[in-house]
């Protein structure tokens, strides 16, 4: 099996052992459940900020522990400090470092949007990212099929969440539907890892043009920004070019200042 089927398989297991706990009905009182989303299309449409979606992340699959003691809020204000676009955060604990709280206790203390870094196999984690405190989540083509897409879309949308969809290969442009709000294109082979951002800009040119267009992973040099705009991307997903520093929030710092 692969990682990604790995991932998804316990993920699948993981959802049904935190149905038996928490119900949507539960989901549904909580204030953060209840509040008006903070919108990352609309800051994009206007092109009012850096585009930069920064991610905090403390390890991955592939490379193990990145930044192991790191801290949520400390490190995600300092990117919504530097001029974030919004926020990524990692909520799966077994591969990725994360968790849920990981999120809860950063939404009170940023003003820009949070995406639900996560891997969404059913309905019942959107109503639970909703009342986590994010405000957009992200669904995964090769996690998905092309109904479930439109289906989970539909239902973030029902209850004020926006939509990133990310795809990998040219295989999965049929996920792409009018009920999402963003498209993202993952630089990074989901079944070798390599980075080829060639590829990606290729991919860009058979979405649809009204699509916000994000470019996702292996972004390492601030150049790669001015090249992705170049080819109609609005948005920039990054994170372990900062998070392996030290000080991740003075590297997005001076990656931006480059740019």
């Amino acid at each position: 099996m692969t990682i990604l089927e790995n991932i998804v398989l316990r993920k699948r297991s993981e959802v049904d052992a935190r149905k038996q706990i928490n119900s949507i009905g539960l989901f549904e009182t909580k204030d953060a459940y209840k509040r008006n989303i903070i919108s990352l299309k609309a800051d994009l449409i206007e092109n009012k900020s850096s585009g930069i979606i920064a991610e905090f992340k403390r390890k991955s699959p592939s490379k193990g522990w990145i930044n192991e003691k790191a801290d949520p809020v400390i490190i995600s204000q300092a990117y919504e400090l530097s001029g974030a676009s919004a926020i990524s955060i990692l909520t799966d604990e077994f591969y990725f470092g994360g968790s849920d709280n990981d999120l809860i206790n950063c939404r009170p203390h940023l003003t820009v949007p949070i995406l639900r870094k996560e891997f969404i196999v059913d309905p019942y984690q959107i109503h639970e990212s909703k009342s986590l405190g994010a405000d957009l989540i992200l669904l995964i083509a090769a996690c998905l099929t092309a109904k479930e897409v439109l289906t989970f879309s539909k239902l973030a949308h029902d209850i004020g969440l926006e939509v990133l969809l990310e795809l990998h290969d040219e295989a999965e442009l049929d996920h792409v539907c009018d009920a999402v709000d963003f498209v993202g294109i993952n630089n990074r082979s989901l079944k070798t890892f390599d980075v080829n951002i060639e590829r990606s800009l290729k991919m860009a040119e058979k979405l649809p043009p009204s699509k916000l267009k994000i470019a996702e992973s292996g972004i390492s040099e601030p150049s790669q920004i001015n090249t992705f705009k170049q080819n109609g991307y609005s948005g920039f997903l990054i994170g372990e070019s900062f998070m392996k520093y030290e000080n991740p929030g003075e590297a997005f710092r001076n990656f931006t200042a480059k740019i």
